[in-house]
């Protein structure tokens, strides 16, 4: 086990181990921008039915939302270097194997074992540097990962879309593999290796639990739009689910050294920071999915054309978190998140009223509102995941946030999909028949000849009109979460700088409690 670092890194040096972290952070949403817009391809190439196809994004975010906190407490036990190289490995391993996939199954068994790669290099490397920077200057430089993911997310759809044009589908994981080796020569020759020297290794039950409740209720909820709710295999699998989660509970609160340290949620800020985290995946995240799918899929736009619409969701996100960190200068993070929740939802209230088949420019408008509004806390967000617990602790409270954040994109995506097919369903009706699950399922995957191959008696137009009218029900929906999310993060995160140094100095009590306990 390596012992913490003591002797203060060259300002060189710090730069190149936050260049590496940067590079790791901007290859992860290229991961699902990319095969966003190419499942109609990748469609097309391998098959697979609506529920294999519904996992080709789903298998990534689940493995890497469930990871983080297995990670992070594996980057304090033995070393956050360590674990970042060797998440680093394993993810640009496997993202390289996704271009050799001969079939749908092999395609998500490997999206599932990149996203574990890219667990383990996340929370090594936000970890490692929350180590290497301190105060005002660790903010600085999480605003600048925010960024970084802003790169990804900006030029992840356009990149793609080209690659997929140019090259084929498969090409789209070589800058995913080229910006991973990246990171790893940096790290390998920069980064110091530190752990938290209380780490007790990894709680195994608590991790195993977690992890099969995630899995058990996003398969349950992709499942039950096909099948129905009251499918037995899909109660089962949301029963499984809320007993696991249950038991996950009870098993942090028994373990000396808990995975998921409860004892945090008694702290306001600390719940604030994360709804915050969760809120991008369901004003957000969801959108850099189902807006290629809707492009490409329903409306027709070739892969190049939709990669440049997103361009307008995802653009602002280059140099906004970085101004919102600059900000918090004359502003609060709590009135800085909040109205970037509140223009998040203002933009997609505004896109709800524009149907499907609107002039592409038209929709410039909402989606850039969007995308301004959600990028002022996602600059913040990361910085204020550690901000009120002990250096020591941030593996934990990185690994926290960026659980609540990706598992919640991946549940979200789950419930937004499986709400859109209901709503699909609904909206064809009787039209449709008995094929209305399936019509609407094959909507969502943006297969519409598909959809129309298996309701014949229904046009084209009928078609993209019910797809059209669940998707701005939807929006409603998103437009509704969102507005209430920020006065609730406002009212968690409005706390004063004595009440945040306050529980802080408790923490880190409870923290020398537990350890002379331990000793």
């Amino acid at each position: 086990m390596y012992p913490e670092t003591t002797k203060a890194a060259k300002p060189a040096e710090r730069f190149l181990v936050l260049v590496a972290v940067c590079c790791a952070a901007a290859a992860m949403p290229l991961t699902f921008t990319g095969p966003a817009v190419a499942l109609p391809a990748i469609s097309r190439t391998l098959g697979g039915n609506p529920i294999a196809l519904n996992w080709v994004t789903n298998a990534f975010m689940l493995t890497f939302g469930s990871g983080l906190m297995a990670a992070g407490a594996l980057a304090d036990s033995f070393g956050r270097k360590r674990i970042f190289l060797s998440g680093l490995g394993a993810f640009a391993l496997f993202s390289a194997g996704l271009a050799f996939a001969g079939n749908i199954v092999w395609f998500d068994i490997l999206r599932a074992l990149q996203g574990m790669g890219a667990a383990a290099a996340f929370s090594g490397g936000m970890a490692s540097l929350a180590q290497q920077f301190d105060g005002t200057a660790r903010m600085r430089a999480f605003s600048i990962v925010g960024s970084s993911f802003g790169v990804g997310l900006a030029f992840g759809p356009i990149a793609s879309g080209m690659m997929i044009e140019t090259f084929g589908w498969p090409s789209i994981f070589v800058l995913v593999v080229a910006l991973a080796v990246l990171a790893f020569s940096l790290g390998a020759f920069y980064l110091r290796e530190s752990n938290d020297p209380d780490a007790a290794g990894l709680d195994w039950p608590g991790a195993l639990s977690f992890t099969l409740a995630l899995t058990l209720f996003t398969y349950g909820v992709l499942r039950a739009p096909e099948y129905g709710w009251t499918d037995p295999l899909v109660l089962a699998l949301l029963v499984g689910a809320v007993l696991l989660f249950l038991a996950f509970g009870i098993i942090e609160r028994t373990v000396k050294r808990p995975m998921l340290d409860l004892t945090l949620f008694r702290y306001p800020r600390f719940v604030g920071v994360q709804l915050l985290a969760a809120a991008p995946a369901y004003a957000f995240v969801v959108l850099l999915i189902l807006l290629p799918v809707r492009f490409v899929g329903i409306e027709g736009m070739s892969e190049v054309g939709a990669g440049r619409m997103m361009v307008a969701l995802s653009a602002p996100l280059l140099v906004l978190p970085v101004i919102a960190g600059l900000l918090t200068r004359w502003f609060a993070p709590a009135t800085i998140c909040s109205v970037g929740l509140v223009l998040s939802a203002a933009g997609l209230f505004w896109l709800s009223h524009l149907a499907t088949g609107t002039s592409p420019l038209a929709l410039v408008g909402p989606m850039l509102t969007i995308g301004i509004g959600i990028s002022l806390p996602w600059g913040l967000m990361d910085g204020l995941a550690v901000s009120v617990v002990p250096k020591e602790r941030a593996g934990m409270a990185t690994g926290i946030f960026s659980t609540t954040r990706v598992a919640g994109e991946g549940v979200a995506l789950a419930v937004v999909s499986a709400i859109l097919s209901s709503l699909i369903g609904s909206n064809l009706g009787s039209l449709a028949g008995n094929h209305s699950s399936e019509v609407a399922q094959l909507l969502v995957t943006g297969d519409l000849n598909g959809a129309a191959a298996s309701a014949p008696a229904i046009g084209h137009a009928a078609l993209i009109q019910g797809y059209s009218d669940a998707f701005s029900a939807l929006l409603w929906l998103l437009t509704a979460i969102t507005t209430v999310t920020a006065i609730v993060v406002f009212t968690f995160l409005g706390r004063g700088a004595e009440e945040s140094s306050t529980e802080t100095v408790d923490l880190q009590a409870e923290d020398e409690v537990l350890n002379l306990s331990n000793g």
